[in-house]
């Protein structure tokens, strides 16, 4: 979410006006703010767990293929150097 997103979404959670009232002010559809507060609401749990950052998602494959990359590289690099 980007500034406008929350603060719209802060906005509709607070009732400081209706959903229609708030798309208005903020130039979007109403489904927007919607989709929005919805998103604030399920992420507000984050907040309170372990610190507030939630542990990243290590994608095996991609470590191995980066890792293979990284390989390809660094032979080509040395060869480089070499002639």
């Amino acid at each position: 979410m980007d500034d406008v997103d929350t603060k719209a979404a802060l906005e509709a959670l607070k009732g400081e006006g209706t959903v229609s009232e708030l798309a208005s002010r903020f130039g979007v559809h109403p489904t927007m703010i919607d989709q929005w507060k919805r998103a604030l609401l399920d992420g507000a749990s984050g907040v309170f767990e372990r610190g507030g950052r939630k542990a990243p998602v290590i994608d095996e494959d991609q470590v191995r293929d980066l890792h293979a990359k990284i390989g390809e590289l660094a032979v080509a690099n040395s060869f480089w150097k070499e002639s």
